[in-house]
């Protein structure tokens, strides 16, 4: 090489060293490095939100009634109904693109039997009563006994402890026990022990009271739960003097297998990864359309929307179809269970949505921040943001809307028992509506969300398509923006605690299991 030459490479040498430097340059490195994701975020969300519609969501849910109508008339785990469903939204997304996936696990399935109870003596009347998952069963056609009420503690609550049940006041007797202060599966326990020969627990709200016991061990004794006023009445006709009982509560358990639908973008980084769901199961008592096909359907149309867009995603985004949440949150808890802590560090958000179309609706938003301070307390760190997020787009779409209390009684309850940020939105179940809410959202006061919660009546005429719709672009929204940007996990939250009716309506009825007061 002569001297021209080796100047020649000498410059190309210098040039080549001299481009990373431009790229590093004082005017670069001092530009925003969020400034991409988030106009990203904003742009993606924009469009999901344009494009993903109630009314094509709406046709998932015909596919979920027509399944249920061909497979005995609801989708459990377990059931022919939920194996079809779940292969019906594998198909699809493994169509629209998405790496698809089944997480089978083995589970009790429960179906009831008989569920009835009526007053003997000394008035003869018909009462309400909803036999609680893993009870135990009478023989059929029931038992007859004897009404004995455990008596209310000074701090409100009953059943607890077992020297609330008075030394041979219970044997062959039906307890009457007041909800409140621990779980069901406690209280029976206990009754159990006083000899009692089966349980009907009183709700200490209005609505409904739908439970369970948790676990299959646990059941010891026939139980089932009453309404508040049912309760009230039976502890005033006891004061009057004696009451017997007729109670049939039988349920079928058996061993079976489901699955979870688990898809997630081939692209994105892993390292943050934001996910969300929806439980795809009903209870066996009905199709199950608004709890929880709405929430199911509602997160399909957003993920098929996604796909569509072509939008290539900073982060990976994860979408979950839960099965045996009317189990007691099964398949979460399993999903969660079996995640390595390398994979929990990895999700950064977990979303929730389930009942999110309930026709007397109310618009509840998860409360991430406890601001409400009612029931359960605050969620992991970011749980706060995730709310804030939430209400700041409905805020700027002018929806309005209340906290619901954050007690991890729904899919979202596994992950934050692992310290991943939650949150979600929900319409609301057995709980009554409030005049002021029936002001704010519509709908009637003095009557449940749904009144065809965990009943026959839950189909495809018992959805509100308004409800549907806020709560799909809520979906769609979080999709878009946090498929590009999660920092605003980051940003602080400055809670303003709220006052009147807020996290009063659907924050005591938002479990489909209870298992706790």
């Amino acid at each position: 090489m002569n001297a021209t030459q080796r100047r020649a490479a000498a410059i190309l040498a210098a040039a080549a060293l001299a481009t990373p430097l431009v790229l590093a340059s004082p005017a670069t490195a001092g530009q925003d490095p969020t400034a991409a994701p988030a106009r990203d975020a904003a742009k993606l969300a924009k469009k999901l939100v344009r494009e993903t519609s109630a009314q094509d969501a709406f046709k998932h849910l015909q596919k979920f009634q027509a399944i249920a109508d061909s497979a005995g008339g609801h989708r459990a785990a377990g059931s022919l109904g939920h194996d079809a469903s779940a292969a019906y939204v594998y198909t699809q997304l493994k169509k629209a693109g998405y790496n698809v996936s089944y997480q089978k696990f083995e589970f009790i399935y429960t179906e009831t039997l008989a569920e009835k109870a009526s007053v003997v003596s000394p008035a003869p009347r018909t009462l309400d009563i909803k036999a609680m998952t893993y009870t135990k069963s009478t023989p059929v056609g029931g038992i007859t006994a004897p009404l004995a009420a455990v008596p209310v503690d000074a701090d409100g609550t009953t059943g607890c402890e077992p020297g609330d049940f008075a030394a041979g006041t219970f044997t062959g007797k039906i307890a009457l026990i007041q909800r409140g202060g621990c779980a069901f599966a406690i209280k029976q326990e206990n009754a159990a022990a006083a000899g009692a020969a089966a349980a009907a627990i009183y709700n200490n709200v209005d609505g409904a009271l739908s439970g369970t016991l948790g676990d299959p061990a646990a059941g010891k004794i026939p139980t089932g739960g009453l309404t508040k006023a049912e309760g009230a009445q039976l502890t005033a006709d006891l004061a009057n003097g004696p009451v017997s009982l007729s109670l049939e509560i039988r349920q079928l358990q058996e061993k079976r297998t489901t699955n979870n639908v688990i898809a997630e973008t081939k692209g994105g980084n892993a390292a943050n990864t934001v996910m969300l769901g929806s439980h795809l199961d009903s209870v066996t008592a009905g199709p199950g359309i608004n709890d929880n096909g709405s929430g199911s359907a509602g997160l399909l149309q957003a993920a098929l929307e996604l796909a569509k867009s072509k939008d290539k995603v900073r982060n990976k985004v994860r979408f979950a179809w839960w099965s045996a949440e009317e189990n007691g949150l099964l398949g979460s808890a399993h999903y969660v269970k079996n995640l390595t802590a390398l994979d929990k560090s990895e999700i950064k958000l977990y979303l929730n949505f389930d009942m999110i179309a309930s026709p007397n609706y109310g618009l509840f938003v998860y409360d991430g921040d406890n601001s409400d301070n009612v029931g359960a307390g605050a969620g992991p760190e970011g749980s706060a943001q995730l709310e804030r997020d939430i209400t700041d787009f409905m805020d700027k779409s002018g929806v309005p809307h209340e906290g619901t209390d954050f007690t991890g009684r729904s899919d979202y309850g596994p992950f934050i028992g692992v310290g991943i940020p939650s949150g979600g939105t929900f319409t609301g179940a057995e709980g009554i509506k409030t005049a002021a809410q029936a002001a704010k959202f519509g709908g009637e006061a003095g009557v449940a969300y749904d009144v065809n919660y965990h009943a026959k009546g839950d189909d495809i005429r018992n959805v509100n398509m308004r409800a549907f719709d806020v709560n799909i672009d809520v979906i769609a929204n979080a999709v878009g923006t946090y498929a590009h940007d999660i920092s605003s996990l980051r940003k602080p939250v400055v809670s303003v605690p709220t006052t009147g009716d807020a996290g009063s309506g659907g924050g005591l009825h938002d479990d489909h299991h209870e298992v706790t007061e």
